[in-house]
């Protein structure tokens, strides 16, 4: 309770719609890998925080169902919210990155750009107020799941708080050209644009226990053992006789 509390003050939400989210989460995670024993991930997830969103109370005015657009994937009574899967990349679940904008029309190659024009187009884009962000950590036997709601403003998510470089090639036909953009880093999290990507923004997060503290608004384990098929759940739900 005390971690919703905190989280509620963080993300502005009413103690009933954070409850909501809590309990729905963990409900369509149960009810996902009863048929499924893949991860949640990509518009699998979008797909999922919608019906936990609706659930919770809110209304859902509109979603990407899976585009690949940038900017917002759900728009809803709560806000915009941009749909992120990840994967920890360690054990200690205090890491994982995020792919974001091609940046190609600001920076590239032939044309490297300056960083006031970048950090000026991906904010420009930012029409959503927060980051959801399912992270999981795939066992032998289960997936352990969080689920983060990050505000789009928040400094690590904002490029104009980083100081940017440029990234020097180190070997081969690039060594000692600028191969892109890269960030000092803060409190362990950067972001970085490589031109040789489709000059893609990625944001590498360090899990603070600030972090932590004030944006997991739930967590849900599952068993890699799916329950029933698509068969099974045909044959409990019979079709209706249209009269």
């Amino acid at each position: 309770m005390m971690k919703q509390l905190i989280c509620i003050m963080a993300l502005a939400f009413t103690p009933e719609l954070a409850q909501g989210f809590a309990s729905y989460f963990r409900k369509c995670v149960r009810g996902y890998h009863l048929l499924n024993a893949e991860p949640i991930k990509e518009s699998v997830w979008e797909a999922i925080n919608t019906q936990i969103l609706t659930h919770a109370g809110c209304t859902v005015y509109s979603q990407a169902s899976g585009s690949h657009s940038p900017g917002s994937d759900i728009s809803c009574s709560a806000g915009n919210f941009s749909n992120k899967s990840v994967k920890y990349e360690t054990p200690l679940h205090d890491h994982f990155n995020i792919s974001s904008y091609r940046l190609t029309s600001v920076c590239s190659a032939s044309a490297p750009g300056n960083i006031t024009d970048i950090v000026a187009e991906i904010n420009r884009r930012k029409n959503f107020q927060y980051y959801s962000i399912i992270a999981r950590d795939e066992q032998l036997t289960k997936i352990q799941y969080d689920w983060f709601i990050i505000p789009a403003d928040h400094p690590l998510m904002d490029p104009s708080s980083y100081t940017w470089v440029p990234l020097i090639g180190k070997r081969g036909k690039n060594k000692d050209s600028q191969i892109g953009w890269k960030t000092e880093p803060i409190n362990g999290s950067s972001m970085s644009i490589t031109f040789s990507m489709s000059s893609q923004l990625w944001i590498s997060i360090c899990i603070t226990d600030e972090m932590k503290q004030n944006y997991i608004v739930a967590t849900a384990d599952a068993k890699k053992q799916t329950i029933m098929d698509y068969v099974q759940l045909a044959e409990n739900h019979p079709e209706e006789v249209e009269v």
